[in-house]
């Protein structure tokens, strides 16, 4: 067994190593940050925004103090001296092979694949299954630092051409471009302006749909985004001459997303509004010989947002869709569009007890993802509804892909848990067997890890379940580091899910805990609803109660408990954090939306207020600035140490949400505890970020981890 292995025991810090540690962030000082006299009237409740210059993200003023926050964090964390040690393991447990399912179209099957520490995966074709793979896309060709990546990427149903999109430096915009997949070289095409938009081809491969915005007026990263339009792109041809299928002049906040039957004869319209569950279906004929026109006329199948629909398939003119109509867990319905009155559709798989996540139709089977209390279950039934048998899956975990279309045989899907990497399964729809296709590999050993599922009640006695996974032989001191992740929101559901930064954390002795808190997805319509709007408060109860249940049950105390999330997962870190800051160690929000008066004004924004709500409307006004984070920092306080982390390219939650937090908690700060700020450069929020700079990145959280929970005896005797 190694050093690193060992770690667990070594947990406890000397006298006179935490006297040198208090003293060391004593001696931080921050950047001095300017405050203004911004203050805003919201229905005659007047708010201070002192820090609202920060929301210039190219100003001068702003890029000053950005750098001068950095030089500040990246200060401290060099002076921890475990982080190296931390990068070294955490280099060497991400250099593995890494597959994405494959999935076939014609007789081509199309595949990722990361060969361990590469900065972006790379798209491989195979002409047979068991073939030579031939590299088709490989973006770390297209910028030196590997912040241009693969924003999607869709096939042709012949396997001949593949439209695939660029993001630039972790921004939402797409270009999209289309490849030859024989010769791998590139056709003249370019789309512009394309974001929250896949590409669906036509059944012949002449073209395909596609949703974008208006290039914008003003900053690209900043300007809210609305009236997207639905156009069609035909290989070969200016983007100019892309014909508009579905705009809606008088509807600025709806989105569309087009999806073309298998039997090429349809175009599905799926029409959102913001985040808000509930989305319309229309659909339009399309022209047997392809092209632009003529096709039919839209038809308005599914005309109300009172429902989550998402299409399936069809039969001819009967269409199946996953639905929480009348079923707040879903099931599965079949509309018939020449009787499509709500008296006549028929349900064929109906609602069951656990929260149906997803169907394919394939081998004219239905194939049903489920989650059972947050851990994966699969079903197949016939087309009639009849159950015919569930996946056999390895135990507790996530499993993920069942891609395909109607007419295969086979489907192939990954499955992965928090102390297996997972593998990757090709499963015969006939037979009913797994056979595994590819298994990855890291250098632990699973067995000696433990994950239970708990259930524990939160605030007003609801029954949350969480995972915990640990070392095996855990001691129930009261004194184990602990991290505590969650997200709670926009019906997202967390189940089990392998992380290399976890399993460093947990060679150090750590804990890491996942509870299912209301606001997600993991019990249906019921359980988002509970965590929303006017019931947001429930979120942050649920997860200061997970808090309080570890804490009672001796796997840890408050000031070796860390909390950690992304994006709303972020605004739950800071929520907690300010109404609680003696029950954590310590903080780390990630890209999270902290002002939550003013969310709604930049980029789509505007789209979360189906699950926040508006402070443009007196009510909602008082539930945001409750819990606000920004806005809920009080001066004299002692905060716990916190590691705020933000992309200055983020266009989804912007920057300046973190900026203004952390100079208000700058401010406020009456403890010892750190307050930091790291800021990437040329990152956004989080997808398509190079290995290299998640590396730098899960570095410094576990270095920022181990000093402030004092675990760096521990980390220290790798």
């Amino acid at each position: 067994m190694t050093r690193w292995m060992k770690l667990s025991g070594l947990l406890l810090l000397s006298s006179i190593l935490a006297a040198a540690q208090v003293a060391q962030e004593r001696r931080l000082a921050y950047p001095a940050t300017t405050k203004g006299d911004v203050v805003d009237d919201y229905h005659g409740t007047k708010v201070a925004d002192p820090y609202r210059w920060l929301e210039d993200l190219d100003g001068a003023a702003t890029r000053t103090w950005i750098e001068a926050q950095n030089e500040v964090t990246n200060r401290y964390l060099a002076g921890i001296p475990a982080r190296e040690k931390i990068k070294q393991r955490l280099t060497k447990l991400w250099d593995y092979e890494r597959y994405s399912e494959p999935y076939r179209e014609g007789q081509r099957y199309f595949y990722s694949k990361n060969n361990g520490l590469q900065n972006q995966s790379v798209i491989y074709v195979l002409e047979a299954l068991e073939g030579e793979p031939r590299t088709l896309i490989d973006p770390n060709e297209w910028s030196k630092d590997g912040t241009v990546s693969l924003g999607g990427m869709s096939v042709s149903d012949d396997g001949k051409l593949a439209a695939y999109a660029k993001s630039d430096g972790g921004s939402d915009w797409r270009t999209y471009y289309v490849r030859d997949v024989g010769s791998g070289k590139d056709l003249n095409d370019k789309l512009e302006w394309v974001k929250f938009s896949g590409a669906a081809w036509t059944i012949d491969g002449k073209g395909f749909f596609y949703s974008r915005y208006d290039a914008p007026k003003g900053d690209k990263l900043e300007e809210v985004n609305k009236f997207q339009k639905l156009y069609y792109h035909a290989v070969g041809t200016p983007q100019a001459d892309d014909a508009l299928v579905y705009k809606r002049d008088d509807q600025a906040e709806w989105g569309f997303g087009g999806q073309v039957t298998e039997d090429g004869k349809y175009l599905i319209i799926s029409i959102s509004q913001g985040t808000e569950r509930g989305n319309r279906i229309y659909y339009r004929e399309i022209a047997a010989g392809g092209g632009a026109s003529p096709w039919g006329p839209v038809v308005e199948l599914l005309n109300e947002f009172d429902a989550e629909n998402d299409f399936v398939g069809n039969d001819g003119p009967v269409f199946w869709f996953k639905t929480d109509n009348g079923a707040p867990r879903y099931r599965v319905i079949a509309v018939d569009t020449r009787q499509p009155a709500a008296a006549n559709w028929k349900t064929v798989i109906p609602e069951s007890a656990d929260t149906l996540q997803s169907v394919n139709v394939i081998n004219d089977q239905f194939v049903a993802n489920y989650l059972k209390d947050a851990r994966s279950l699969v079903k197949t039934f016939d087309l009639a509804g009849k159950h015919i048998r569930d996946v056999d899956l390895p135990g507790i975990g996530t499993a993920s892909g069942f891609s395909g279309k109607r007419r295969d045989k086979e489907t192939f899907y990954s499955f992965n848990s928090f102390t297996d990497p997972g593998t990757i399964y090709r499963y015969d729809l006939t037979s009913g067997k797994s056979s595994v296709f590819r298994k990855l590999t890291v250098d632990f050993k699973p067995e000696d890890y433990e994950t239970k599922q708990v259930f524990y009640a939160g605030k007003d006695g609801t029954k949350i379940p969480m995972f915990i996974t640990h070392r095996k032989g855990l001691k129930l001191t009261g004194d184990n580091p602990t991290l505590l992740y969650g997200y709670g929101g926009f019906n997202i559901s967390l189940s089990p899910r392998f992380s290399v930064t976890n399993l460093v954390w947990m060679e150090m002795g750590g804990v890491f805990a996942q509870p299912n808190l209301r606001g997600g997805g993991e019990y249906g319509k019921s359980w988002h609803d509970a965590g929303r709007l006017a019931n947001k408060q429930n979120v942050f109860d649920d997860f200061c109660a997970a808090a309080e249940w570890l804490i009672a049950n001796k796997y840890t105390s408050s000031q070796r408990l860390a909390i950690s999330g992304g994006s709303n997962g972020g605004l739950l870190v800071g929520a907690c954090m300010t109404q609680r800051p003696e029950l954590f160690g310590a903080a780390l929000p990630a890209v999270g939306v902290m002002d939550m008066l003013r969310f709604h004004k930049f980029t789509i924004g505007w789209a979360w207020v189906s699950d926040y709500g508006s402070a443009e409307k007196p009510e909602q006004f008082k539930w945001l600035h409750a819990y606000s984070p920004l806005h809920n920092i009080k001066p004299g306080v002692k905060y716990p140490a916190t590691l705020i982390t933000t992309g200055d390219h983020d266009d989804r939650v912007v920057p300046s949400h973190s900026f203004k937090f952390a100079a208000a908690l700058q401010a406020a700060q009456a403890g010892a505890a750190p307050t930091l700020i790291r800021i990437e450069t040329r990152a956004g929020h989080g997808a398509g970020k190079p290995t290299a700079m998640l590396i730098e990145e899960q570095a410094d959280r576990l270095a920022f981890m181990t000093r402030t929970l004092g675990m760096e005896a521990a980390a220290g005797q790798q």
